[in-house]
Parts: structure tokens; sequence; C-alpha cells
């Protein structure tokens, strides 16, 4: 008898259904059904009962609620079919019956692809979409003697694309050019190739074209062909004039590239489509489309793919020519021109405290020593607002085409009301705002006049790799407080309006630390001890100091290396996992052999140093190394890697640090490492020099003295 399996994603047409179940019954075939749509819903079993099934309709899974949440966000941005097929793909029942059907049947197009990949499973049976074509294969395997004569499917043969690309594709129905992008053809560099060919094709109308690129990259994914899937993309983008759908697709290019942690080739392509989207909608009024295209575009520029999970960054070449694309942007222009302040900021007041707000958004880890000194302070009156507290704050604080729009409506917009609303009463109470992060809340912050209220904001590192400080109306702030001068010179190349008439004071003040409680006697066994602190980022490159430690080793195999701190977390990108899969199949063996100990995270680094008689800085780059620093202070030897993407800048770890503390290569840092602690008495003389730099340069009864000056003599 003739197995048939009819798979619905949509409710069928019971009537048609009824009448054509009769006739495949009449030609000696046994029909069965499964379906995604709602077999309990008001009327339908009974119709389901009136069809002459061979058993009970069976109902397929409705929706992905017991899957993992990062399937449930793939599935929230796939077609309907892929759908289908995800929800359904695991039914034990559908498996079994379609590995025994001898023709399967798509009553719609939703369940096309799922026949399709069911058909993969079973290639005798006969692939077919709708019930006349079903009904012409049980005719013609009947006239065959009930066998299977070999698979007849509602796909075209790929030969027919080769004959005439453009005709063929602009034929066929999107679900059908979804089912012949499967990973066997897009594993074959003759079936990608011509798939290619096809979206490159003149003439194919422009819907038609970027409906095709999208399933020949949705095989070439499947297949493992990330680039190939991204290239599908951006050669559908070139030939198409329709601003927003260009920049979806090469969008959508790169991404296919991000997601698996690789530098996208496309990315200025991605960028430059999406500036123009957004200048064509700033062109029209459009203020919100224009909002929404420029803060993806500056979302793409500043991927942090790009730029913090790597070992370098495209700012590390030519910071001002990477954001150049962006400063020709007639939207971008409007939204980086200064607006200023109706008054200047007043002077610390003489009769009274000043009254200091120091405010963050939850991260307030730099913090703890300026809150404590300037809350016990007799000048000041002090004030902490941690914006994440507060729902309302945090929600402004971060939305990013909100302030976009104002800004590009020039001003004209509920967002400004709303910041007016929530910040005002905190403005009109302070002299000074202290604004630690040039994130998104000095973006928010801004958005508005601070009246004659100082505003003093400090921006780290990490802020230089994102876009926030593009969004940043710098005329609007009078102290941008920098923790180093690299960091200063990396932003100030990005950011006209910082190298303008209008641009704030740019002081720099090193990070508020306690370093007297690291100052603690060392055993004579730390002297061959390195140490670490801080690997929980891809830009710290432990592996550097793995590379370190061989070398050492090779001479005395009596160094090991201490990791303190956090590990990287695997789920903060696919670089980053990466990156991570590669540092510990190097350090299993080491750490096996005892030459690497990890610590793990710890609340008490000073006790950790104690055990470490040689302090590593084997970043990529670094603001200012917060572990290097303490670790001097503990009479650590310091070994500071020449931070690559600052090294034969004017400023770098080589200016920020004494002179010999830098090295340009792991060579050189073990023998530097090897000749400072060849005695005992070499090593501790070092360390002394190095703790007497660091408390007499960095710690806080120094730092808080520029604090001092900053907020009481207004800079």
């Amino acid at each position: 008898m003739t197995e048939v399996l009819l798979v619905a994603s949509t409710w069928p047409q019971f009537g048609v259904l009824t009448t054509s179940v009769r006739k495949f019954n009449e030609l000696g075939a046994r029909v069965r059904l499964a379906g995604t749509f709602p077999m309990d819903a008001e009327g339908i079993p009974e119709q389901l009962a009136e069809v002459a099934l061979a058993e009970a309709a069976h109902q397929l899974p409705r929706n992905l609620k017991h899957r993992s949440q990062a399937l449930r966000r793939r599935a929230s941005k796939s077609p309907a079919g892929l759908r289908v097929w995800m929800q359904s793909h695991r039914d034990s029942w559908l498996r079994s019956h379609a590995r025994n059907a001898d023709v399967l049947v798509a009553l719609d197009q939703g369940a096309v692809y799922t026949v399709w990949r069911l058909a993969e499973y079973n290639r005798a049976a006969a692939a077919q979409f709708g019930l006349a074509p079903a009904l012409r294969a049980v005719e013609a395997l009947k006239e065959q003697g009930g066998s299977t004569g070999g698979r007849g499917s509602v796909l075209p043969p790929l030969h027919a694309v080769t004959r005439d690309v453009k005709r063929s594709v602009d034929n066929l129905p999107a679900q059908i050019i979804r089912a012949a992008t499967p990973r066997p053809v897009m594993r074959s560099g003759v079936g990608a190739k011509l798939w290619r060919t096809a979206l490159a094709a003149p003439g194919v109308p422009i819907r038609v074209r970027a409906a095709t690129s999208r399933y020949v990259a949705e095989g070439m994914r499947w297949a493992g062909r990330s680039s190939g899937a991204a290239l599908a993309l951006t050669d559908a983008a070139a030939k198409i004039p329709d601003p927003k759908l260009k920049a979806d697709l090469y969008d959508e290019a790169m991404m296919q590239e991000v997601g698996k942690g690789i530098s996208p080739r496309n990315m200025a392509k991605a960028v430059a489509a999406r500036l123009a989207h957004a200048d064509a909608e700033f062109a029209k009024g459009r203020t919100k489309e224009a909002a929404e295209a420029l803060n993806r575009a500056l979302f793409l520029d500043f991927h942090r793919v790009l730029h913090i999970d790597q070992l370098s960054s495209p700012l590390a070449k030519d910071a001002e020519g990477f954001v150049a694309p962006l400063h020709r942007s007639k939207a971008f222009q409007a939204l980086s021109r200064p607006r200023g302040r109706k008054v200047p900021a007043a002077p610390a007041p003489t009769d009274r405290p000043l009254r200091l707000l120091i405010t963050t958004s939850a991260n307030d880890n730099f913090l703890h020593l300026v809150k404590e000194h300037f809350g016990d302070h007799p000048g000041v009156e002090l004030r902490y607002l941690d914006l994440a507290a507060n729902k309302h704050l945090k929600r402004i604080s971060w939305a990013a085409p909100r302030m976009l729009q104002d800004r590009l409506a020039d001003g004209q917009s509920d967002y400004q009301e709303e910041v007016e609303r929530l910040m005002r009463p905190h403005l009109d109470w302070a002299d000074t705002v202290f604004l630690e992060w040039a994130a998104g809340p000095a973006s928010m912050l801004t958005t508005i006049d601070p009246g004659d209220t100082r505003i003093v904001v400090r921006l780290h590192s990490y802020e230089a790799f994102t876009r926030w400080p593009h969004m940043t109306d710098f005329s609007r702030v009078d102290d941008l407080v920098f923790i180093a001068p690299h960091v200063r010179d990396l932003t100030t190349s990005l950011v006209p309006m910082l190298r303008g008439e209008q641009a704030p004071r740019m002081p720099v003040i090193d990070n508020a630390m306690d370093l007297s409680g690291f100052d603690r006697p060392k055993l004579a066994e730390a002297r061959y001890n390195l140490g670490l602190i801080g690997i929980s980022q891809v830009a710290k490159d432990p592996k550097w100091a793995l590379d370190v430690l061989e070398r050492v080793r090779k001479h005395d195999d009596r160094y090991r290396l201490i990791l303190v701190g956090d590990d990287m977390n695997p789920k903060t990108s696919r670089a980053t996992r990466e990156y991570l899969a590669e540092f510990e199949e190097l350090l299993a063996p080491l750490e096996e052999s005892g030459a690497v100990v990890r610590l793990g995270p710890t609340d008490d680094v000073p006790s950790k140093l104690v055990e470490i008689g040689t302090i590593l800085s084997s970043s990529v780059r670094e603001g200012c190394h917060v572990g290097v620093m303490e670790g001097a202070a503990s009479g650590a030897v310091p070994v500071v890697r020449d931070w690559p993407f600052y090294a034969g800048k004017p400023n770098s770890a080589r200016t920020l640090y004494p002179e010999g503390w830098v090295v340009g290569s792991p060579q050189e840092a073990a023998e530097r490492i090897l000749k400072v602690t060849a005695t005992e008495e070499s090593w501790r003389a070092a360390g002394d020099l190095a703790k007497e730099h660091a408390l007499t340069v960095w710690d806080w009864p120094v730092v808080q003295k520029h604090f001092e000056k900053l907020f009481l003599q207004n800079g």
C-alpha cells in the first residue's frame, strides 16, 4: 500500500482535503496528516473527523517555548518556512512516518521547506507541493505496481538555472528558492557559485534579487560557509538602488561574519550604505527613520568584535581615517553640531560648601575613594546618583535612537522634555556634576543645556571604542577627564568637536587607588613567580604571558605564572570564545605541570601579590593598567608589553611608565626578568624602586589633590 504523508502549517481547505483523501484511498493509498496549525481550535476536530485519514491527525509542536533562548531568537528572525521546520524536526512521529512514506506532500508554502528536508532523509519518496501533484504521483506509483521509481521533486533541477539564470530565479516561488539551497548544494563550490551568479545577473527584479540572496545566504550558512553567505548578500546589495534595502543586505552580510567572530571584509560598505540611507531619510525630514539608520551605522562601525574582542582594531592604524566617512554624512554632521550652553558654568562658591553630584550608571568601580573623600570634605556637600537604580533614568540614559532623533530634529522631541523633567532637579541643586564614564548617560545629559551647573565627565578607555563619544555634545561639558595621555590622543583624533573652539578642558588624572595596603613583605620564593592580574578580556592577551613564561623556564624551571582574576566569558562573543579555546589549549599542559597556577577572582589582591615577584602587562591596549600599578606598589618588578595598539605613538606605555619597565617583545621581556631576578638582591632592589614610584605618583594621597583642584578650583 502507498503511504502518503501530508504536512500543513495552516488550516487546510477541509472540503478539498476530504475529497482528495477519498481519491487517495481509492488509489490504494493510506494518508496521514501532520500540522502545526491548532488542531484543537473550535470546530477543527469535527472537520478533521470527516477526513478519511489512516489515523487521527498528528499535532506538531506549535512553538519553541521549551527550546533554548538562542534558538528562539534565531527563529524570530527566520522566515515562516524555516520556523515550521525548527518546531517540527525533532518530532518522533513525523520522522518515523516520513521515513516510511512513498509520497511527501506540502499542503501550503509554509510546509514546503519541511517536506524538502524530510525528503533528504527519504530520497526514494516523491516530494510534492499541493494535492493535485500528489495525486498524480500516487497514480504514477500505482501504474508502476506500487513501487517507488525514484524521487519526483517539486524543485526545479539546478541545471535549469544555468540555462537561464534570470528567468529561473524570476519564476521560482520564494519557498522553492529556499528549498533549492540545502547544505549539499551550498557545500559544493559549483552550487554556491551557481547561485552567486544568479544573484549578480542583470535585470532581476529588486525584490526577487533580495529575497533570493537571503535564501542563498541561509543555505551557505547552514553549509558552514559564512563568508560565502556574506558574499551572496553583498553581491545582491551592489545591484540594488533602494537605499534601505541595500543597507539591510550589506548589514546582514556584515553580521554573517561578525557572528562568527570574523572581522568583516565589507564593513565599510555596510556602514556607508547605512549612512546613505540615513542621509536620504534626513533629507526628506523623516528624523525618526534617519535616527534609526544612523544608530545602526554607529553600531556597526563600533561593533565590539571589530574593536574590543580582537587583538587589534581598525582604530590602531588610522583612527581619524576610520571615522572620516561618518563626518561626510549630512545626518551625522547634524548630529555632531555643537549646541553650546547659554551661560558659562558658575565658579565654585566661596560662601558655602560646593554642591557636588557624583553620578554613574551601575559601574562605580573607580569611585569609592572619591565618594568617601568628598563625602567627608568640609568644603563639599555630596550627593550620589546611580542612574541604573531608577528605571526612568536608566531608560533615558541608554535610549540611543531617541537621543539621535532629538539631535536630528534640533531638540524638538519628547525625549528632550523627558530628560529635562528627570534631570533638571539634579542640575538645579548641583554646582558641579561629576559623571563617571563617557557613555550613554553623557550623551543623555548633554541633550539639554546644563544652565550654570558645571559638567565634568570622566572617560576611561573602553568608551573610546564605542559610539557614545560620537553622540555626546562636548560643547556642554566643561572638563573631560582622561586617565592617560594616550587615551586622550585617541579620543581627540576620533571626535572633531574635541579639537574645536568649543572643546572642554581635558585634564589627565590618574585613577583613585589606595596603594599603601599593597606594601607587604614578599617571601624569597616570590622572586620566581610571574603574575598577571586580570585576564577577562581578549585585549589582555594572556597568551603573550605564556610565551614569556616558556622562555624564562628554558633557563630555570622554577619560574611560574600566577593568574589572578575572572576568566573570559565565552558568551561575550564568538571571537572571545575562540580566543579562550586557544588559550585553554596552551594552558592545560602548563597548569598540569605546575608551571601555571590559576587563583581565580579574589577580593583581596594585596594578599595574592605577596606571592608575585614580577608583575606582567601582556595587553594589546590599556588605559592605565591598574594591575601593574598595584603590583608595582607591592614591590613586584613591572614588565610591561609595549601595548601594540599605541606602540610608536607620541604617547604610549613607554611614556606612561618609567624607563626600563616597557619591553618590545616576549624575548625582551624574558631577558628583563632573567636579569632583574638573577639574584635576590637585584630583584628586591628593582622592586623597591617600582614601589617608590607607585606610591609617590599613583597613590590616593597624591591623586586626591588633583581631584580637589578639579572640583574646588574649577580645574
